[in-house]
């Protein structure tokens, strides 16, 4: 199984995804990209994959780098923020690294987020790959060029658009992940089928069985579809001027709740609920049919993700949402379903409407 999908802006290349199997293929990529020899390579990983895989990524490495380095900090949203950053950037400093090495982001969003923003600002750039290990960074985060940490327990609010220079993507390790963090990656998952392809969100419904039990088959087919997708959108829309604001469908209550639960919830899980609220509001304005809202509750459920959410108000919801990086002008920018397979963005929704859908999911 391998499979080669190109991201490029204004007609250029700018890096691929590689799907696979093993990290075998690895070397041969990045020496066929021009990276190798006297180059240093650090890996940048959590504890809780540097436990897994680091150490096989670095001896897999080690035919083409003469110096491969591992740098690893402690698992959790907890650590995604300036102060892991600088223990970052002190590490390179002391390897003295330059603008000729390079960087590999060894995990999940988080890492790969981090690296990404580490890189974006080490010497004012150097170059980096993301080898995404969870079936969300694979899907998501690790396509796109978007990085960044963290800042007071505001999500993302520090950070650059800075692209990889490649996504290579070991399908296998999807196989040691905890039952949650697959369920938290098909948050992501239907939410590109819900806001650009119905047959695809239909055919994730007729294939969760072989989903659910990572048949290899279906889970390439899912990631390929879901990577695609995304591809298309950031090469429209690169910088979210337009187009890419749509990958936000229910993130804006998401990311409150996420913010509210101290980042106990996995993001998936969040953006989940949020879906729903945003479903919700979308039925309300009569948008789409009760009964695809029924559908969409459904959907979720049967993946595994939950619907509802409690111990928060809503008006502190609606709160954490005026702190979200999506405002536009003052106004909370709400992506919106204009049918199953279609989403838009809306900024005029009142207070009362939000709070609407916020109840909705505070059952």
């Amino acid at each position: 199984m391998a499979e080669s999908i190109p991201v490029t802006a204004k007609g250029q290349l700018l890096y691929t995804i590689e799907l696979t199997e093993g990290f075998e293929a690895l070397p041969a990529i990045m020496t066929e990209l021009g990276y190798g020899g006297k180059q240093k390579l650090c890996i940048v990983t959590d504890s809780n994959v540097a436990a897994l895989y680091a150490g096989e990524v670095q001896r897999t490495l080690a035919a083409c780098f003469q110096t491969v380095l591992i740098h690893s900090f402690p698992a959790g949203e907890a650590h995604k923020n300036l102060e892991t950053v600088q223990h970052l950037y002190e590490k390179l400093i002391l390897n003295h690294f330059d603008r000729g090495d390079v960087l590999v982001a060894l995990g999940g969003g988080v890492v790969g987020d981090l690296t990404g923003f580490a890189a974006a600002t080490y010497l004012r750039g150097i170059d980096f790959i993301q080898v995404p290990t969870t079936l969300l960074s694979q899907v998501d985060s690790s396509i796109g060029g978007k990085t960044g940490v963290d800042f007071l327990r505001y999500k993302n609010m520090i950070g650059a658009f800075y692209q990889p220079k490649l996504v290579y993507m070991n399908l296998r390790v999807l196989h040691s992940l905890p039952s949650e963090q697959i369920v938290s990656g098909m948050g992501e998952i239907i939410k590109h089928g819900l806001i650009k392809d119905i047959s695809y969100y239909q055919w994730l419904r007729r294939n969760r069985e072989e989903i659910l039990r990572l048949d290899a088959a279906a889970v390439e087919e899912m990631i390929s579809v879901s990577c695609r997708i995304k591809r298309e959108v950031v090469e429209r829309d690169p910088n979210e001027q337009g187009e890419r604001a749509l990958l936000n469908f229910g993130h804006t209550v998401g990311h409150a709740i996420e913010k509210l639960s101290d980042f106990s919830m996995y993001h998936g899980e969040c953006v989940g609920i949020g879906m729903i609220a945003a479903a919700y509001i979308s039925a309300q304005l009569k948008n789409i049919r009760p009964q695809e809202l029924a559908d969409v509750e459904e959907c979720l459920r049967e993946f595994g993700l939950a619907t509802s959410v409690s111990g928060f108000s809503p008006e502190e919801v609606l709160r954490a949402t005026r702190s979200d990086k999506k405002m536009a002008g003052g106004k909370v920018k709400f992506i919106l379903l204009s049918a199953p397979g279609s989403a838009y963005i809306w900024k005029e929704l009142t207070d009362e409407q939000i709070l609407e859908g916020i109840r909705y999911v505070l059952r």
